[in-house]
């Protein structure tokens, strides 16, 4: 007999991880599973509430769509809901709709297939020609107002030309980053010490939710569009208002085909499974719809899906090859992560020989060995991962493997941090990779920005012995530089040039150069504002550090165990000698103390300032920046699309709410 109980905590459970993973993708834009593991999890409680209906209620995941909702944007009602499709993975699913199909609307019709982006979707709404607005999915009901960042997207008309069109319409698209641009995007990320995007959906996610459009500008994003929702529309016909909408200036994909039948609809199927490799972009599957809009109309929906169109989805691309062995890599941190090599072998178009086995606990989890059969597989990660073990092919003489107690580079024993899942090299001042590491951290663009200065050129100055540490760059002499290999008279003047200048770089910035753990771009600028110079910082106590804003116990212990060491107090007082600024200067002239005591929350997009411009302003004046609304918030400053949850708690608390204008005129002396 069923036991309720259980099958009422199953349900409970898999609403759960659902809303979870939802969140992880949409908001958070960092998937934990895969589309298809997702589906598995939606399948199995559609299919426990279709046979325990008891147990069923309106706020199950599986009667609506993933929310991709932030706080950040106004929020707008979607004219016309913005439904998911139905997911299939195999031909029988498609055999099924195509009868359900039959069964309501006869024999008559004909399918329109088309390619099923992985991006973003998005709703924009013309009026009388005029691009209104651009409205995200959310919840399916509702959405983010996104149209400043969308009207940064040069294949997004602002005027259509020609005629035809309804006064009012939504057209409905996918917002994409060709994978030409998401690779360029995350070598500058990587190159400025950011965690690089996963893949290109997340970062074409991520940079729809940016509040400055002129950073989403940067990203060159892309939008094909392929569905127009309104009244009065030009023809009766799905696959005709699409070519109508190119004649209006849209930029409506040329991968469309008619399919009278599945077989051509399986046929198409397998010709971009086959291609989709040789795209510019990432597609994950085939999105079929009934051409007729009667027809649509007769079919109707279900509470979250259309029953006239579904999408077969391409199975993530899985290969099986051999661990030939395991290295392990020393990062700038410390941090080690095995990496395994594989027997070479082809997969989604590329020949892949090295993946990620993540930390100890993956390895252990999986009980991956030297030797054993794995499987593989790159579903839009950067590099493969390692997904099971073929545990079939397993011989006797493949052993269990020993995590290294002992770092790789150095031989220094290794420390795991409670609480966190990597290994960790303490030797931090002796270990090759991260003294490399470092250096390559010093440089870049948010620290003490030396141009002409690359991951390479420090990877050559220090084989060649002219640099160690950080300080060793303010030694260098041109006659060593212009005979390097890469390197001219030119290069070596240009990369003096520029260390010179650095010497000239902020004192929070030298902070956040100097690398301490979990000591960031928000963290220095905290404790430079707080200790003024690099003496009162070294001599702080624990006390004093956690009493500063946003300074928890990790970070405190950090910044004293980085002081205790006395290589790194020799460093400071070569960098002091160098010239560089170890305190931090007077509030310069143009500002002022005419914030003292004002605490500022910032929320919106600016016409003529950036946010982290204002931000600036406010501290330069004497005030201080939080990022949320409480009751020792002064003054909220608002923009365009203001947060509506800072806004409607800064009513509620009574917290005076200013425009740009009147903010800059608070600054004006």
């Amino acid at each position: 007999m069923e036991n309720k109980d259980n099958i009422k905590k199953r349900i409970e459970f898999l609403k759960f991880e659902i809303a979870r993973h939802n969140n992880n993708y949409y908001v958070l834009s960092k998937p934990e599973i895969s589309d298809f593991e997702f589906d598995m999890l939606l399948s199995d409680l559609l299919a426990l509430e279709k046979k325990y209906p008891e147990f069923a209620d309106e706020h199950s995941p599986t009667q609506r769509v993933g929310n991709d909702i932030t706080k950040e944007f106004q929020q707008v009602e979607h004219k016309y809901p913005m439904m998911s499709l139905g997911n299939t993975y195999s031909q029988e699913e498609l055999h099924e709709f195509d009868e359900r199909v039959r069964k309501i609307i006869g024999n008559d019709f004909e399918y329109v297939a088309e390619l099923k982006y992985d991006g973003t979707s998005i709703s924009l709404t013309y009026e009388n020609g005029k691009l209104l607005r651009a409205v995200t999915r959310g919840d399916g009901s509702k959405g983010d107002d996104v149209t400043a960042n969308v009207k940064t997207i040069k294949t997004i008309p602002l005027q259509l030309s020609g005629s035809g069109f309804s006064s009012e319409f939504d057209i409905r698209g996918e917002i994409f980053m060709p994978r030409e641009v998401f690779e360029m995007l995350n070598k500058e990320r990587e190159a400025e010490g950011e965690t690089p995007f996963a893949n290109p959906r997340n970062a074409a996610s991520g940079t729809l939710k940016l509040l400055n459009p002129a950073e989403v500008a940067k990203r060159k994003l892309e939008c094909f569009l392929y569905f127009i929702a309104g009244e009065n529309l030009p023809t009766d016909f799905h696959f005709d208002n699409l070519l109508k909408a190119k004649e209006w200036g849209f930029n409506i994909p040329p991968y469309i085909k008619k399919c009278k039948d599945l077989k051509d609809v399986f046929d198409f199927i397998q010709h971009w499974n086959d291609k989709r490799k040789d795209l510019p972009f990432d597609i994950d599957g085939i999105v079929i719809k009934i051409n007729s809009l009667l027809h649509q109309k007769q079919l109707g929906f279900t509470a979250k899906t259309p029953r006239w169109a579904i999408s077969y989805k391409f199975k993530a691309e899985q290969a099986v090859t051999k661990i030939l062995s395991i290295d392990f890599q020393v990062g700038r941190t410390g941090a080690i992560t095995p990496v395994a090599n594989l027997e070479p072998i082809q997969l989604a178009g590329t020949l892949v020989k090295r993946a990620s086995l993540h930390n100890a606990d993956q390895i252990y989890l999986h009980d991956i060995r030297i030797g054993d059969n794995v499987f593989i597989e790159k579903g839009g990660e950067i590099i493969p991962k390692v997904t099971a073990v073929d545990l079939s092919s397993r011989t006797p003489d493949i052993l269990p493997l020993q995590y290294i107690e002992n770092c790789p580079e150095c031989h220094t024993p290794l420390v795991r941090i409670e609480g966190e899942a990597k290994h960790f090299c303490p030797n931090e001042i002796g270990c090759p990779p991260q003294k490399k590491g470092k250096i390559v951290h010093f440089i870049h663009r948010k620290a003490m920005n030396i141009d002409g200065l690359g991951e390479e050129t420090v990877e050559l100055l220090y084989e060649k012995g002219l640099i160690k540490n950080v300080a060793d760059l303010y030694e260098l002499k041109k006659e060593q530089l212009v005979n390097l290999e890469r390197l001219g008279e030119k290069s070596a003047e240009n990369i003096l040039k520029s260390i010179e200048n650095s010497k000239a770089v902020s004192f929070e910035k030298v902070l956040f150069a100097l690398g301490i753990r979990y000591v960031g771009e928000t963290v220095a600028k905290k404790l430079a504002r707080a200790f003024f110079s690099i003496d009162s910082l070294m001599n702080a106590s624990f006390e004093d550090l956690i009493q500063v804003d946003e300074i928890g116990d990790k970070i405190a212990e950090s910044i004293i165990i980085f002081f205790k060491d006395l290589r790194n107090i020799e460093l400071i007082q070569k960098l002091k000698n160098a010239g560089i600024q170890m305190e931090q200067k007077e509030v310069t002239a143009t500002a002022s103390t005419v914030l003292s005591g004002l605490s500022f929350v910032i929320s919106g997009v600016f016409q003529k300032h950036s946010r982290d411009e204002l931000k600036i302003m406010i501290e330069e004046n004497g005030g201080k920046n939080t990022g949320s609304v409480s009751v020792k918030t002064s003054y909220l400053l608002a923009g365009e699309n203001i947060g509506p949850a800072k806004l409607e708690k800064a009513q509620k608390l009574g917290v005076k709410i200013i425009s740009e204008d009147e903010f800059l005129k608070m600054i004006v002396i």
